[in-house]
C-alpha cells in the first residue's frame, strides 16, 4: 500500500507541474454499462486526470467504481440462488495512444492500464437456506490489468474496456472459504474531457 500511495503522489505532482503548460493536462469522466463475465448486469463511472506527454500519447490515473450483479459459485448451495456483487473500486495507472494526425475532430485510441481493485460484500438470496447461516460474505483485493479502445469526437468520448480482475474466494464469518466470485467485466462508456487534445486544429 505504501508503494501505491507513493506512485499516486508522484503522478499528482507531475500532473500539477505539467498543468502549468498549455494543452498538457486534461481531465475526463466516463459513465457506462458493465457486463460481468458469465452473465449479469451493472454500471460504472471513471474519473481520470491525464498528462499529454506527446500530442498523441496520454498517461493518466484512472479512479473507477463499478456496481455488478451476477451469479457466483457457492460450494454448498444448490442452483436456485442468485449472487449479487455490490460493487468494486479501483485505481489504475493508464496509457492511451491516439490515432489522429490533424485530419479531423475524430481521434480513435487504444489503451490499457494496471491497478488495484477492491471488491465489496456479496449478498446471496436463496429459498432453501436461511440467510443467517451464510454469514458475512466478503471478497478480496487484487492487482489487475485493463485494456480499452474507442474514439474521441471533439471533447466527447465513446469507448469499451475490459477489466481482467481475478476470481476471489468468498469467506464466512469464521474465515472459511465457502465460494468463489468471478470479477472480470466488460464496460461500454460514454464521456467528456476538458483540457488538452488538439483534434481537428
Amino acid at each position: 500500500m505504501k508503494k501505491l500511495f507513493t506512485i499516486i503522489i508522484a503522478l499528482l505532482a507531475v500532473q500539477a507541474a505539467y498543468s502549468q503548460e498549455a494543452d498538457r493536462f486534461r481531465f475526463q469522466m466516463d459513465l457506462g454499462a458493465a457486463a460481468p463475465k458469465g452473465g449479469g448486469i451493472g454500471a460504472l463511472v471513471n474519473f481520470e486526470p491525464q498528462i499529454l506527454v506527446r500530442r498523441n500519447l496520454a498517461l493518466g490515473l484512472r479512479m473507477g467504481v463499478a456496481g455488478l450483479a451476477k451469479d457466483i459459485v457457492y460450494y454448498e448451495i444448490p442452483d436456485d440462488y442468485t449472487g449479487e456483487l455490490g460493487g468494486n473500486a479501483s485505481i489504475s495507472g493508464t496509457a492511451n495512444y491516439y490515432f489522429n494526425y490533424g485530419k479531423g475532430k475524430a481521434a480513435p485510441y487504444i489503451g490499457g492500464g494496471f491497478g488495484y481493485y477492491t471488491m465489496s460484500n456479496i449478498n446471496i438470496e436463496t429459498t432453501d437456506i436461511d440467510e443467517d447461516d451464510l454469514g458475512d460474505l466478503k471478497a478480496n483485493f487484487a492487482w489487475a490489468p485493463m485494456i480499452r479502445a474507442g474514439v474521441e469526437l471533439g471533447k466527447f468520448r465513446i469507448g469499451a474496456e475490459y477489466n481482467f480482475v481475478p476470481k476471489s474466494d468468498l469467506q464466512n464469518i469464521n474465515g472459511e472459504v465457502i465460494g468463489q466470485a468471478t470479477n472480470e467485466y466488460f464496460g461500454f462508456t460514454i464521456g467528456y474531457f476538458v483540457g488538452g487534445g488538439k483534434w481537428g486544429r
